[in-house]
This record gives C-alpha cells, structure tokens and sequence, in this order.
C-alpha cells in the first residue's frame, strides 16, 4: 500500500512538472516583424542591401529568427554563387542558394547576444552567372541580380515582461508592435463623449500614430461598452472626472484636480490602465497633449503626473531647413565592381519640391583602382541624375553634386541611390582580400531640396490640406450627434493617417456636433463624416456633393462617372475632397454614406499610407465587397492659384529677366533706327532745298 502510495505520488509529481513545463511552453508569445523595405532587386557580381527591424525592452526573447524569401538570376552559378547576412556589422551566417527557380525561402537563427534594441541586418552576398559548362563569367552584367522578397521577416519568440507601476513602462507596452498587432490596445472614451472628449482623445491617436511602427494596425478609439475595450490588456481612458467609472473616479482626489489634470496609473484583474482626467475640458485637452508627446511619456517614470495650465506639453521639432543629411556616420562600402547604397529621405506632407534640388555625395575611395573604368552614379526612385569618373587624385575628398531635372516630381518621400563601379587595377584583381577596394559616402552627404507647399486639392496630395509645418492646421470635426461604434471606427481610420505625418502636437483639433457657424468654416480646414441623417452639415453640402443622395437621403444617385443602382447606392461609401462653399481657397473632406457603415468602408481607404497612395482623383467610393474606385471631378486642381503664379514666377525668373533684357534691347535698337531713318530724311530735305 505504501508503494502504491509512493508512485502514485511520483506519477502526481510528474504530472504536475509537466503541466508547468507545457504552461511555460504556452506562454511564450510569438512576434513576426516585416521588412520595412519594398521587394527589393539588386544587380551585380556583389549585391548588397539593408534593413532594420526593432526588439522591444520588455521583450524576454527566447529565439529570434530570420525568414528571408529571395529569388537569384536562373543564369547564376549555385556553386560560385552565395549570400551572407549580418547584424549590426558582425557576419553570422553565409549559404549558396538552391539549384532551382523561382522564390526561394531560407530560415535563418540569429544569435541573441547581437540583438540590440533597434537592429540593422545587411544581405550581401556574390551572384555570378555561368557560360558553358566549366567556364564561369565574371563580368559584370544585368544578368547578375538577387530579389528580396518584401514578405521577408524576422519572428521573435519571447516572454512579456510585465509593465511596471510607472507611466513610462505602460507606455512601452501600449505602443508595442506586438500589442497593437494583437489588438491589446485600445484609446477608451465614455459612452457618448464630449467634444472636448474626443479632441483629446484624438490628440492622443495621432501621437501614437506617429511613433508605432506597425503599418497595417492601429490603436481603437472606443467607448466604455465596447467589448473591444473591455478586452484589451492596455487600456488608456481619457474622460472628464465626472464621466469616469466610479472605480476610477476612487483613485483621484478631487481638490487635486480643482486647477490641474492628471495622469495615473491603475492595474486590477489582469489589466493595464492609465487614466487621464480632469475636470474641464480644456486641461483635459492639455493632459491628452501630454500623451502625445512620446518624450514626455518616456521620461515619466513614475505612477502619477499633473498637469497645470502652465505646464509645457508641445513636441520639440527640427526646423525644416531643405537640408538632409543621407547618413549619419561613413557608410564604407567594400568590395569589387558594382556597390549600391540607398537612402530614404522624407519631406514634410505640406511640401513638395521645386526645381533647383541639388545632391552632394562626399566620397573616399581607395587608390587601387581601375580608374578609367571606376564611377559615382547617383540615382532618385531608380532615375539616374548624374554620374562622375572617380580620379586617384581626389580619392581622399571627393565630391559628386548633381541637380535633380527640372519638374522632376519627388512626392513628399523619395530615395537616393549611390551605384559605385570599383574595378581592381592590373594584377590586383587577381589577388585576395588584401586589395579588396573599399569606398565610404560620408556624413557630410546631403540632399538640399527646394520646396514649395503642396497645392492639389486632390487625394494624391492628402493629407497636406489638413497640416501646416507638419501639424494640425486648425481642423474643425463636424461629427454625428449622436455616435454608434461603427462611427468611432470611422473617426479612428481618419485620424491615423493624419497622426501618421503630424509631427507635433502644436496644432488645434476642434470637435462640433452641430455644424458651425460660417466664420468657423470660412477659417478652419473642414473634416464632415457621417450619414446625411446623422449630420446636418453634410445634408446641407449635397447640391456641392460630387456623389449626391436621393430626397430621402438613403442613398446615392448616378451621376456622369458612375451609374449607382438603387439599393446598391444604399449600401456604399464615398470619400470626397471639395472645394469649399466657404471660402474658395480651402478644401473640406466629406466621409459619407447612407448608412454609418458607408461611411466606415470610405474611411478604410484613408486610414493607411499603402491605401491612400492608389488615389489621384477627389472622389472615392467603395463597397462592401471592397470594390473601390477613384474620380476626377473638379478641372481645376489648385487649392490657391495665386499660390502657383508665384511658383511660377519664381520657377521662370531667370528666363523673365532674359526676355526683359532682350526687350529692352528691341527697344533701343528700334530708337535707334528711328533717330537715323529722322535724321536721314533732315538730311535729304536740306539737300533738296539747297538744291532749289
């Protein structure tokens, strides 16, 4: 009996280590980060590219691997041919790709020890191209090519360290890529919330938007009620002390909040919560400014933060200059033949180059060269702009400035690519390592654009109308009286595109449930969402609709772009960018449909940098079977045509002083000749009366 008893207490035992061990097993949470660069195709005996991807603080990571897609040249050699990968400059792996065609996939384990926070992992690698069965051809062709794939990526395994009780910690947690993916995030409202309310809840948003790095999630906006609230694990509430829960309103005192709002942290039954409150709107705003500040929550490192009226809470910025630096720090190339460096540069959404953009590239290369063959080439979005031999007496300091064509068009984002061709001089090439060429673009490279603010009322200018130095140009909300959750969804998708370019918070963004008076809509840059039920400023906008509703209001009419069955019209959405009956030099989005979700599925075309980018019209509309399309109405695209005759002037100056000069001289030669032609015709007279 007692044996029994002793291994049914072994077998308990066992049993009990191995639920543990399979409860530990459950909970490692996994996290696959993309490749923040586009599919990618590099040409070339030596190919080489970069990108980066991010390891959270409060990331315990177990494992970390590398899913690389790639596809090589079919004319490349598998035996000669090989890739490597490091991180952080130290190599840690290196493979041949397989013998056969098309995309290739190759799992990679990378060493924890080079994690770091932010992660730069560099591809390189040799693709050479096979001629004949044993002869191998090493010149350099556009045959020799390597693509990487963009559904490349990198997969954590980790276990989640919990927040700690401070502001700062709850913080890291809440914008975490992973928690944002796994919907553990949410920006919770009352249930019908004030203006003020969902001001700052916006405030919020938008300073979220612009530092997560998730491109295809977003953080909610919802209200108390709403399950997917109630779900997340990181919950921040912003409400008036007298629209918070009872439960919250417990862990504030109220004298503290007589002159003051404040922010705290709250955890209870397996959720993380941080409070902002206070009890006017107006604080309540500034607090909301103070989460949009990243660098203030980051330095909170504490439960409880006040904020008073005169407490600072805008975001420090850089000053455009139309200066950018392309690298930091030397950017050493080394290696035979053809070497590529790219580099993004991004401009403020509200503006857009001019003519006159110059790129100055400062190169140090080695000696070793085959100097009739070495060349810089520059190139903007895979346009070449200029290109210069490389000279053994300038190896030490060189410099390579092109000017960008006139009318080039940038956008408001475009990459530099530097293509270096470093053939080995003489017998070196034949020698090893030891006289591999080497070249470095220094940090005082530069692309110095001329801009001009942006002037297309059109979509492929959105969201410039609604920011000015990259904030929030005085944005007037006209909102549904009364909001449903499908209404929140639509308000969040509007905003997270606006927060994703708004680089501070210094900006205003004002909230109306009714429509405004004339003079807020004369000076403000108008944003109307809703159904015509819903919203009177939207009903009264219909004559100036380019997608019209019927006298009932219950859908949309055909019109000479889009015939519109009747219960079709019913069911979809349009997104409209009008010129505004308020004042002609402004612009104002309409987001619309018979019923609020119409209005949700037009907002899901606004939401994302990779949505917005398929429009060039003023006119969206989408169904819900995520049909979607884009018009052209107005033929007059300026927002301010005064705007452009300046540009233009400006733009053509040169050629304006040429003409004058070439007038003025028309005019004095034209003088000229009329004063001899006069003079000639007194002489001949005076002849001809001596004559007589």
């Amino acid at each position: 009996m007692v044996r029994i008893m002793i291994l049914f207490g072994v077998v308990l035992w066992c049993a009990l280590l191995g639920g543990i061990s399979a409860q530990a097993k459950t909970a490692l949470k996994t996290y696959t980060q993309p490749f923040q660069n586009n599919t990618t195709s590099l040409s070339g005996q030596s190919v080489e590219m970069s990108t980066y991807f991010i390891k959270m603080d409060y990331w315990d990571v177990k494992q970390a691997t590398l899913n690389l897609n790639y596809q090589v040249s079919q004319l490349s050699d598998r035996q000669l041919s090989d890739i490597t990968v490091s991180l952080g400059g130290v190599k840690f792996a290196s493979f041949r790709p397989k013998k056969q065609t098309g995309l290739q996939s190759k799992t990679i384990k990378i060493p924890l020890r080079l994690l770091g926070g932010q992660n730069k992992l560099k591809i390189s690698g040799q693709i050479l191209n096979q001629a004949g069965k044993r002869d191998y051809r090493l010149t350099q062709t556009p045959a020799n090519w390597l693509t990487v794939d963009n559904r490349s990526a990198v997969n954590f395994q980790y276990a989640l360290k919990a927040p700690t009780p401070n502001i700062d910690s709850f913080y890291d947690h809440f914008s975490g890529p992973d928690t944002i993916v796994n919907r553990n995030s949410a920006i919770v409202v009352p249930k019908q919330a004030t203006n003020a309310e969902l001001t700052a809840s916006m405030y919020a948003l938008t300073g979220e938007s612009r530092v997560i790095t998730t491109e295809n999630q977003q953080i909610p906006v919802v209200q108390t009620d709403n399950p997917t609230g109630q779900q997340a694990d990181y919950q921040l509430v912003i409400a008036t002390y007298q629209h918070l829960p009872a439960r919250l309103q417990k862990l504030f005192k109220p004298a503290e909040l007589k002159n003051a709002a404040q922010i705290k942290r709250y955890d209870a039954k397996g959720k993380h919560t941080l409070v902002v409150t206070a009890t006017t709107g107006t604080l309540l705003e500034k607090a909301a400014r103070f989460v949009a500040n990243s660098e203030l929550m980051k330095e909170s490192k504490h439960p409880t933060e006040t904020i008073t009226p005169a407490t600072q809470t805008f975001t420090s910025t850089l000053n455009y200059d139309g200066k950018y630096q392309l690298t930091t720090s030397a950017d050493r190339i080394t290696g035979a033949n053809h070497q590529e460096r790219s580099y993004f540069v991004s401009l403020p959404v509200d503006r857009n180059n001019a003519d006159g953009s110059t790129i100055s590239i400062d190169l140090r290369y080695a000696r070793n060269l085959d100097f009739k063959n070495s060349l810089a080439t520059v190139y903007v979005n895979d346009t070449a702009v200029g290109s210069k031999r490389l000279s053994s007496a300038r190896a030490d300091n060189d410099t390579l400035t092109v000017t960008l064509p006139k009318g080039m068009a940038l956008g408001n984002s475009f990459t530099v690519r530097v293509a270096l061709d470093l053939p080995l001089s003489g017998s070196a090439a034949t020698q090893d390592n030891n006289h591999t060429p080497w070249a470095s673009i220094e940090p005082t490279s530069v692309a110095r654009i001329k801009s001009a603010p942006g002037n297309d009322l059109l979509f492929s200018n959105y969201p410039n109308l609604f920011l000015k130095n990259s904030t929030y140009s005085n944005i007037a909300v006209v909102r549904p009286k009364t909001m449903t959750a499908t209404d929140y969804q639509t308000l969040t998708n509007i905003f997270n595109l606006i927060g994703n370019y708004a680089e501070n918070n210094r900006g205003t963004i004002t909230f109306y449930d009714h429509q405004p008076s004339k003079t807020v809509m004369a000076d403000a840059n108008v944003i109307a969402f809703g159904t015509p039920k819903q919203n009177s400023l939207i009903r009264g906008l219909n004559s100036h609709l380019y997608f019209k509703y019927n006298a009932a209001d219950t859908g949309f009419l055909s019109n000479e772009k889009l015939s519109i069955e009747q219960q079709y019209g019913q069911t979809i959405g349009s997104a409209q960018l009008l010129r505004s009956p308020y004042n002609a030099q402004k612009g104002l989005l309409v987001v619309t449909g018979a019923r609020p979700n119409g209005a949700y599925l037009a907002s899901t075309q606004i939401n994302y940098q990779r949505n917005i980018s398929q429009y060039q019209g003023d006119a969206i509309v989408v169904d819900p079977d995520n049909n979607h399309y884009d018009y052209r109405f107005k033929k007059n695209k300026l927002i301010n045509t005064a705007v452009n005759t300046k540009q233009e002037l400006s733009r053509h100056s040169q050629q304006l002083l040429y003409l004058a000069v070439a007038l003025m001289m028309i005019v004095v030669v034209t003088i000229a000749l009329l004063l001899l032609l006069w003079k000639h015709g007194s002489l001949r007279r005076r002849k001809g009366g001596h004559h007589e």
